[in-house]
């Protein structure tokens, strides 16, 4: 399929150094090539950054076209490759990611555990005050922390909303966290 005479005219105008001409045909090929983009790009994708890069390399290319052919056809190869890169950059960066994901929570981990491994106090403490805490309650706190279920998996087992165990986790840890450091207050006296 050829492409059209006014195209065509465009491109020969892009080719001879009108700058204008080449703005003329991102606003034709625009909508299409970017519609065409969204539809195939992953979830974390920049399909604007990708649209973008088709067209620089488009322009970049412009005197490989051969006046005559689709240039639809090769704007939309154009658009393949940039988002083939796309899915690639995400890849690397995910694939970084899950390597350095692991590395960065043991070194903060680490960070947070210092004094705790010098004072065995703190986890006695919690575990006394856990004690103190209902069966129920204290049954929520081991699906979210033992078990690691969500928090709508949660509130579904126990017939209440996800806003209803947020406020009773977050009322919960507040009154361990109170009641751990009454008993180290209890111990510097």
């Amino acid at each position: 399929m050829a492409t059209s005479p006014i195209l065509d005219e465009m491109i020969r105008r892009v080719v001879g150094g009108d700058l204008e001409a080449f703005a003329e045909i991102i606003r034709v090929c625009q909508r299409p090539v970017r519609a065409w983009i969204v539809s195939r790009c992953p979830p974390g994708g920049d399909a604007d950054d990708v649209a973008q890069q088709t067209f620089v390399a488009a322009f970049k290319r412009i005197d490989d076209y051969q006046i005559g052919t689709d240039f639809r056809a090769w704007l939309f190869t154009i658009a393949r490759y940039q988002l083939m890169a796309e899915c690639t950059r995400l890849k690397r960066m995910a694939d970084y990611h899950s390597r350095y994901l692991p590395h960065a929570l043991s070194q903060e981990l680490d960070r947070r555990t210092e004094g705790v491994a010098e004072s065995p106090t703190r986890l006695t403490h919690l575990r006394e005050c856990l004690q103190s805490v209902e069966s129920n309650a204290r049954e929520i706190l081991d699906l979210r922390y033992g078990k690691e279920l969500p928090l709508a998996e949660i509130a579904e087992r126990s017939n209440r909303s996800v806003a209803a165990i947020k406020k009773h986790l977050f009322v919960l840890r507040q009154k361990l966290h109170d009641c751990v450091e009454k008993k180290f207050a209890g111990e510097a006296v």
